[in-house]
């Protein structure tokens, strides 16, 4: 049996807190952003937790 292999991009994308929830990053923050508020693009700079119905997926990948 080969060994299970993380997945890398998941590994970039997401981090884990020391309560085992998954941290991400938020959408939105790429490109278009003179038509942004100042004030969503300062809250688009924080990092939000993962939804719950995605943890068990993410954390797989992760695995």
């Amino acid at each position: 049996m080969p060994k299970v292999r993380s997945h890398r991009g998941a590994m970039k994308r997401f981090k884990t807190t020391k309560k085992g929830q998954i941290k991400r990053n938020r959408a939105c923050t790429g490109h278009l952003k003179e038509k942004k508020s100042s004030k969503k693009k300062r809250a688009f700079r924080k990092s939000t937790l993962l939804n719950k119905k995605d943890v068990r997926r993410i954390k797989k990948l992760m695995a």
